[in-house]
């Protein structure tokens, strides 16, 4: 049994790890959520556009974490409360949207035979991108094995998801900057569109209370 006078210690440091890995990631997101969409719809590229709507989704989870670390100050023992799981079901439903608005997308592009003018930005961004979320995402799951945090575990599966986010951008980008194919940035944004459905569906768990994080299947 843990010693009780040691609960308020590892509570005040756990609140200052995830409220600092909170605030970056929802300051990174926003960042990258702006140059996204504006270069996007500037080279007409609509993996980079997806990819940058799904940052701004990814803000209301960094907002919950940040609640929920307010929450813990003044009251630890209490389950997530109405606004977390409210915020929850607001960015499954965003994610929802999403996957779907991009899957119309995606076949209108294919349909139109239409092109992006350029996919450089895509490299740029997603590489950026990916550099950030292995840095978070070693930081989110070192805070919260060690203060055995499954809200944060599972805030570190998001952040997983935006890394593979990433990958797909990439991919799709460097292919279509090598090959000038068009196909392949539609390919990029139906890859994008599945994960921002698997985030979707991991939102409305954890609004049922269900934390989960894919190396450790339940936290």
């Amino acid at each position: 049994m843990r010693e009780p006078i040691a609960i308020p210690l590892r509570g005040e440091a756990f609140q200052r790890w995830a409220l600092a890995l909170a605030l970056i990631t929802v300051c990174y997101n926003i960042a990258e959520g702006v140059v996204s969409v504006w270069l996007g719809m500037a080279d007409e590229t609509i993996a980079l556009f997806g990819f940058g709507v799904d940052s701004f989704v990814e803000v209301i989870s960094g907002i919950g974490i940040g609640h929920m670390v307010w929450r813990l100050r003044s009251r630890p023992a209490e389950a997530p409360d109405r606004f977390e799981r409210t915020a929850l079901r607001v960015t499954g439903g965003a994610f929802y949207l999403l996957a779907a608005a991009l899957v119309l997308t995606a076949a209108a592009q294919v349909l139109s035979g239409s092109k992006p003018e350029t996919t450089v930005w895509g490299i740029v961004v997603s590489t950026v991108s990916i550099a950030t979320m292995l840095v978070l995402l070693h930081y989110k799951r070192k805070v919260g094995r060690r203060f055995d945090s499954p809200a944060l575990l599972a805030d570190a599966n998001c952040t997983k998801t935006c890394l593979y986010l990433s990958v797909v951008l990439l991919a799709a980008s460097l292919g279509y900057e090598a090959t000038g194919i068009g196909l392949l940035d539609a390919a990029g944004a139906l890859g994008i569109s599945w994960f921002s459905w698997r985030e979707g569906r991991e939102a409305f768990e954890k609004a049922k209370g269900h934390f989960t994080c894919g190396c450790q299947g339940v936290c």
